[in-house]
């Protein structure tokens, strides 16, 4: 893949795992990592075992509590949304945490994200979405017409529905049509903590008719975008939000757009 593109894909996987972060595990189930640092706090909580190999909980009903307990002294912002907690794609849920609590425990998150497009007589248009300026991540960034964290006993398909409602004022029989294209996961260091996430990826064909609204305050701007622009942008700028990048990378090489050095 041309470099343009390969450093987006290369800045969302710069973590290495363990590397000095320890496992975080649930019983015997790997679910998140943490810093030496950050394990040295969880020492101090009944339930939580921490050694030089791995840090242990031994019920999962410790970790919501505890994750609730550091929030509120100020290690991260609680969030009040709680994701499902997994030790895999797919596997059982073994219990919940708060969203703002993710990166300091290096728990997987999942979300969805929409590529909204339009087929017009003058070729395809991409609906591109301006991030409000008052977001904590990535505020003015460009992003999807639509995405959004899977809160915990949901599903992309759920989640798809309520974000398009809420973000872009998508008639839910209409967000209903979208096809799932593609997953991606990454794990990424982040000035918050780690970022490891599993994004499902989805094509929604709007009507030409349609205009988005920014219905819940977290958008600030929506505009109509030849497909050409989306990937220049992606190619020459960090205009996009980190992780759209990648989701829009998968899009041009669907498309065949993509330079191949």
């Amino acid at each position: 893949m041309h470099s343009d593109f390969q450093r987006h894909i290369d800045a969302c996987n710069n973590a290495i795992l363990p590397g000095r972060r320890l496992p975080l595990a649930i019983g015997a189930d790997v679910v998140g990592f943490v810093t030496p640092e950050f394990a040295a706090e969880l020492r101090a909580f009944a339930g939580v075992a921490v050694n030089a190999e791995a840090v242990t909980l031994a019920d999962a009903a410790v970790l919501p509590q505890v994750a609730q307990i550091l929030a509120g002294r100020g290690f991260y912002r609680f969030r009040r949304e709680a994701f499902d907690v997994r030790a895999r794609p797919g596997g059982a849920v073994l219990t919940t945490i708060d969203r703002g609590a993710l990166p300091a425990f290096g728990v997987m998150a999942e979300g969805v994200h929409v590529n909204g497009l339009v087929r017009r007589a003058d070729g395809l248009h991409l609906w591109v979405a301006r991030r409000a300026a008052n977001k904590p991540l990535d505020p003015g960034k460009f992003d999807h017409i639509t995405a959004g964290g899977i809160s915990a006993g949901m599903g992309p398909m759920d989640t798809l529905i309520k974000e398009a409602a809420e973000e872009a004022a998508i008639p839910a029989d209409i967000a209903a049509t979208a096809v799932k294209v593609s997953e991606i996961s990454y794990a990424m260091d982040r000035p918050e903590g780690l970022r490891r996430d599993l994004l499902h990826c989805y094509d929604l064909e709007l009507p030409e008719s349609f205009i988005p609204g920014a219905a819940d305050g977290e958008v600030e701007s929506f505009e109509l975008w030849p497909i050409a622009r989306a990937v220049e942008t992606v190619r020459a700028s960090e205009d996009f939000k980190f992780n759209v990048n990648l989701v829009l990378i998968d899009l041009f090489k669907r498309l065949g757009l993509l330079p191949e050095a």
